[in-house]
């Protein structure tokens, strides 16, 4: 007899008020060659899942199980798998596979593989009780951060920790945030343990007061001018009409990145008055395994604050309308 479980899976693409996400009966998947079958101990609610939901990322497949910051224990493993023990915790990330013999893959920058798939667009993800993952894409998580803690590490922290290296932030530098989430909120610490200083611009009062309860040197609404000019700015909020804004804010020589995988459209931006005196606009997609790495062990060697609000996976489809509406403090997570 078949194994089953429930899961969230997105049925019908369209905004949240539609409710695409569905409830639905699922069997537990069998681990293939290298997999690993993973029961879910926690899974953060990315802004990604809002995008799959809502039809800006087309589903891959139909009816995908959304879901890519999963803290899980290894329930089973299959063929040829031997990395992790049954019983270990791990993490499953957006990064699900890659090529390794392409030419992005062959110079460290599996990145942008062409043939790379991702946990919860191309396979089915962690807003479920079990999933399946390649067992050279999941994670060891450190001892010293909880479940709920870990679990927005795996994207929110990962992404934003990529997305401050593409920044370019110099030594005890001006860093400029606009939006400050589930990854805002962690790249914000990481920047002021390097000695920076961070002024955040959002439209949220409660993600204002997060910031400076943080560390951040100010906090402002999304389109107001910092109190200084930026060496670096990073866009976390998917909102293009924000580029110009974050560019005439840096200083000369100042790099812009963009962290989102969905941004509305980017109006005409004027060369003199936005680019000019060698300011530059950097995309960031996906990250790699070693940045994984890289940023695991700061999380580790340094302790950070996790604003997390949790929600019973039960609950999923109100998470993610929660996020949809900015009601989330930190990252959202579920719990089974």
């Amino acid at each position: 007899m078949e194994r089953l479980t429930q899961a969230w899976a997105v049925t019908a693409p369209g905004a949240i008020e539609t409710e695409p996400l569905e409830r639905v009966s699922r069997r537990i998947p069998a681990p293939g060659d290298r997999e690993l079958l993973i029961e879910l101990l926690a899974c953060a609610v990315c802004r990604t899942d809002l995008h799959l939901a809502e039809g800006d990322l087309p589903p891959r497949h139909p009816g995908t199980v959304p879901g890519h910051e999963v803290v899980g224990r290894v329930e089973a493993r299959g063929p040829g798998a031997s990395l992790f023990a049954r019983g270990d915790r791990v993490g499953v990330a957006w990064l699900a596979s890659t090529c390794g013999v392409c030419a992005y893959c062959r110079r460290g920058s599996e990145n942008l593989c062409p043939y790379s798939t991702y946990t919860g667009w191309d396979r089915d993800g962690g807003f479920a009780r079990f999933l399946t993952a390649d067992e050279r894409y999941v994670h060891p998580l450190p001892d010293t951060l909880s479940d709920i803690e870990a679990a927005p590490l795996l994207c929110a922290g990962v992404i934003g920790y990529r997305a401050l290296k593409r920044a370019e932030l110099p030594a005890q530098g001006v860093l400029g945030i606009y939006g400050f989430g589930a990854s805002a909120h962690l790249t914000a610490q990481v920047a002021l343990a390097g000695g920076a200083r961070v002024h955040v611009m959002t439209r949220s009062r409660e993600a204002r007061a997060l910031a400076l309860e943080l560390g951040c040197h100010s906090a402002t609404g999304a389109y107001d001018d910092p109190p200084e000019r930026l060496d670096s700015a990073i866009l976390f909020a998917p909102v293009g009409d924000l580029v110009p804004a974050a560019l005439r804010a840096l200083d000369r020589g100042g790099t812009l990145a963009v962290a989102g995988i969905h941004l509305t459209d980017i109006p005409r931006l004027d060369y003199q008055r936005d680019l000019f005196q060698e300011r530059t606009l950097h995309s960031v997609t996906a990250n790699t395994r070693a940045d994984a790495r890289e940023f695991l062990d700061f999380a580790a060697r340094n302790p950070l604050t996790v604003a997390t609000t949790p929600y019973p996976l039960d609950e999923a489809d109100r998470a993610l309308a929660d996020l949809a509406a900015d009601r989330v403090r930190g990252a959202a997570v579920l719990l089974p």
